[in-house]
């Protein structure tokens, strides 16, 4: 069954970018890729991003032990259940 695009409800994503939660994860999603840059894993323009391996959104915090560097495309595509919600992210042991 493919995805069907529905209208977007854009005054809820509104409410959703601004709140505290999400700001303080944007700042801290940001310092990594900052740091990455610093540490010379990444570049400006190259395509990569740090993936953190437990999400912020899901408890996880920004040390370096939780983040890793993958290409924007794989990085941004999740594994989805057949009703296509995201499944749970269970970081591997």
């Amino acid at each position: 069954m493919p995805f069907v695009n529905k209208p977007r409800n854009y005054k809820q994503e509104e409410k959703y970018e601004d709140s505290p939660e999400q700001v303080k994860n944007r700042v801290a999603r940001n310092k990594a890729r900052r740091d990455a840059i610093k540490s010379g894993k990444v570049k400006k323009g190259d395509g990569k991003e740090i993936d953190h391996i437990i999400p912020l959104s899901k408890g996880g915090t920004n040390t370096i032990k939780n983040q890793r560097v993958k290409s924007a495309s794989s990085n941004r595509s999740f594994s989805r259940n057949s009703d296509h919600s995201v499944k749970i992210n269970k970081p591997k042991k």
